[in-house]
């Protein structure tokens, strides 16, 4: 097995780069600053898309974090572009926080402040700070932390408010995208606080961060979590009466390791000890109910109507590669890398575009490339796939130290 890692380790530094040189080469827009908004899957850069608030502060992220483990200073670069530009253009300079999408000339088409954008908000600022030293770039999180908790924090029944209107008012229409119901409490949402709120708590200790960090916790566990199966439950009313039926495999895994790894920054040990339990039977079930045989991942299951999706998204298994890696190191049972290496046979196979280096949207129940799907757009980033790589390469050599 160890033979095996180091082999995993080895392709993952070279899919990392793969996926780096991408995003150099090709997302740069020269002519309107900042990043390209569309490109579709025959590479073909769709000008004059709309940019999204995720897209830009993913990137923050991903490049901030790959100058941090590789110190290379082309990747600092374009770590620099992407938060000037968020800087310049996202960042609302009379209320504050992320607007949701610009057009492709940069001014804003969306002022609503969906919550989600905000916490990869904080999670670009703060691997910035990491990166660059730049204070600014850690109080423009510690800025965004403060609005999050100030307007979209439940003080009534706990958790977060799923979006607001520009001046942090509340809205009617609360949807994330077109293809979700419109409800004021999500599991998305509230992963994606979690870890930018690990992030932050990496570099500012501040009590109230980690307190409301350990409360995110423990919403996970106690009102996200479903008691019997498991499985994260989607889709909330206010009091966290459950509105949904369907079970997202990707989250769920991402979630196990995202919840280990808030508990162990809290250096809270009975908390870790509760969610490396928890999070072990999850990676299980993941495994029974949720991967084919092939290793790879199906995206969803309705409870309802008994239908799974067969369809394997890109950023599923990235985060399944993660998650079993997690539960390796938590149980210390070889069969969760002998999952990963089943995964990782599949994404090189299959995920992976051999003629870009960037990985495939989407691939359908017969193993076909979903064409539709874009390389680059308003959800598709270099956020999950690149922290997967750094992950997993960082936990190897870890582990063999």
């Amino acid at each position: 097995m160890e033979k095996k890692l180091a082999e995993l380790n080895s392709e993952l530094d070279r899919a990392l780069d793969k996926i780096l040189e991408y995003w150099q080469k090709f997302s740069l827009d020269y002519e309107h600053g900042g990043f390209y908004g569309k490109i579709d899957h025959n590479n073909r850069i769709i000008k004059d898309s709309s940019k999204g608030g995720i897209l830009n502060a993913r990137i923050l992220w991903t490049f901030s974090a790959a100058y941090n483990l590789l110190k290379r200073e082309e990747l600092l670069n374009i770590a620099n572009r992407a938060y000037e530009y968020l800087i310049d253009y996202f960042i609302d300079k009379e209320y504050g926080g992320l607007y949701w999408e610009l057009d492709h000339l940069g001014h804003h088409i969306n002022t609503r402040k969906q919550i989600y954008a905000q916490g990869f908000g904080i999670y670009g600022f703060s691997e910035y700070y990491k990166a660059s030293g730049n204070i600014k770039s850690l109080h423009q999180a510690q800025e965004i932390f403060r609005l999050i908790e100030n307007h979209s924090f439940d003080k009534s029944n706990g958790g977060y408010i799923e979006a607001l209107d520009r001046q942090w008012h509340n809205l009617e229409d609360m949807h994330l995208s077109d293809k979700e119901p419109n409800e004021p409490k999500t599991m998305n949402t509230h992963l994606h606080i979690l870890e930018p709120y690990i992030n932050l708590y990496h570099v500012w200790k501040d009590e109230i961060l980690g307190k409301q960090l350990k409360n995110l916790v423990q919403i996970f566990l106690n009102k996200i979590l479903d008691p019997k199966s498991l499985h994260f439950n989607l889709f909330f009313d206010y009091d966290w009466t459950v509105k949904s039926s369907k079970v997202s495999y990707g989250h769920d895994i991402e979630g196990s390791w995202l919840l280990t790894e808030a508990a162990d920054s809290l250096g809270d040990k009975e908390l870790l000890k509760e969610v490396k339990k928890i999070s072990i039977k999850m990676v299980d079930i993941t495994i029974k109910e949720g991967i084919d045989e092939d290793g790879s991942i199906f995206y969803e299951y309705d409870n309802n109507t008994g239908k799974l999706d067969r369809d394997k998204h890109w950023w599923s298994q990235a985060e399944a590669l993660v998650g079993l890696v997690n539960a390796w190191q938590v149980a210390g049972s070889e069969k969760y890398l002998e999952n990963t290496l089943k995964l990782w046979d599949f994404i090189k196979k299959y995920v992976i575009n051999s003629e870009y280096g960037e990985w495939n949207g989407r691939i359908d129940k017969f193993n076909s490339i979903v064409v539709e799907d874009d390389i680059i757009n308003f959800w598709k980033t270099p956020y999950h796939n690149a922290r997967a790589c750094m992950e997993v390469i960082k936990r190897i050599n870890t582990t063999n130290k």
